[in-house]
Formats: C-alpha cells, structure tokens, sequence
C-alpha cells in the first residue's frame, strides 16, 4: 500500500515537524520523534480519573473519542501501544481491546516491573518509550524510560520528574495531544490519516460497537 496524504489535509510532513519543533524546542521535538512505544495509565490519563460504582462494582468510565482517534493514529504511524494500570478493570480492558493495544497490564501496582515485561513483550527500548501517568505510583516507570508525560492535574513531585506536561486534562484530551506530538514530530500525522482510509489500520465495526452484549 502506497502512503498518501489525503487531498484535505492542508499541513505537510516538513510543516508538521516545524510546528512541535517551534512548539517544544529541539530537544523535546526530538524526544518525541524517537517515541516507539506509548505507555498508558488509565484512571486520570484515559479517563478523568472518577470510579463509578453500581451495585456490581464499577459500572463505568468514560474516556474520549479524540483520544480514541489520537490512539488509532498512533498505530496507523506504527507507534506501539500498552496500558499499565493499577487496577483490574474489564472496561479498561475492552477499550485497549477495541483499539488494538499491542500489551494490556492490569492490576499492577509494580510498575517498574510491569514496564519491563511490556518493553520485553513489545520488543522497544526503554529509551525510546513514552510513559505517561498522573500519580507517584508511576514514578518507578517514569524514570526508567526516555519520554515520561503528565497531565496538569498530576502532583507537583510527579510534574518535576516528567519532561513535558500537557495543557489537556486526563480524560479530555492529553492523551490526543501526546499522539498529535509524537506523530507531527516525525511528520508523519498527515500520513498516519490517510492509512486509515485502508480498514487494516482501523478498528473493525464489531471493535467499536456501542451495543452491550449479555
């Protein structure tokens, strides 16, 4: 398949990496550039951090449509993809499911080592992964890899560890920015839109169905 920026999409490859370039500086830019893996946490990155109960335990969580399309992009630039969470959430689990996640670590607390065994199975250096997270438990991961990301909410001793802090909260937006920064870094965005006109790089219909299945 050939790559083909779509018609509509009015940026250039060398205007993408000139916009995070002037955005973030040279250094970071690249930082993001050499991203090929993104590390998740879930609850305050892929969702606004809120646990919802029901009378069956956790009955929801609500995550974002950008962010969804941030992380199919990720894939369609071949950006590897995992979730690290402390939690074993089955929600969690069909979102990185519907998307195609190449590792999905649940119930961890031990991050650090969780991290090796993602880094293990995806076969990525830990200085070429991103891993972003919002609380002191992701701490042990954050220093181990290249790119550690936080949202503003994260503690101030979070903030001061990570090399960059998105201006969207968790659940509403970072993790879209991260995607946009780390496929416009390496100009590769526009190229990234028109893979998803072919469905191998897309979720499939049944991946996305809204319907609940008993």
């Amino acid at each position: 398949m050939s790559d083909v920026i779509p018609a509509w999409y009015p940026v250039t490859p060398a205007q993408e990496r000139a916009e995070v370039r002037r955005a973030l500086g040279k250094e970071l830019a690249e930082a993001f550039a050499a991203v090929d893996l993104v590390v998740l946490d879930a609850d305050g990155i892929l969702t606004d951090g809120r646990l919802v109960y029901g009378p069956q335990g956790e009955s929801r969580k609500v995550f974002d449509a950008k962010d969804g399309l941030g992380l199919v992009l990720l894939r369609a630039g071949e950006v590897k993809r995992a979730v690290l969470t402390g939690r074993n959430s089955a929600i969690v689990a069909r979102r990185a499911g519907e998307l195609h996640f190449e590792a999905v670590k649940l119930g961890r607390f031990d991050k650090a080592a969780a991290l090796d065994e993602i880094l293990a199975e995806t076969e990525t250096r830990a200085e070429r992964t991103l891993y972003m997270g919002d609380d002191l438990i992701d701490m042990a991961a954050m220093v181990r890899v290249g790119l550690p990301v936080t949202v503003r909410e994260a503690p101030e001793v979070v903030r001061g560890t990570c090399r960059y802090i998105t201006s969207a909260s968790g659940g509403a937006g970072a993790v879209r920015q991260v995607a946009d920064l780390v496929l416009g870094s390496r100009g590769m965005l526009g190229t990234a839109l028109g893979r998803l006109q072919d469905p191998r790089w897309r979720p499939s219909g049944p991946d996305l169905s809204s319907d609940e299945t008993e």
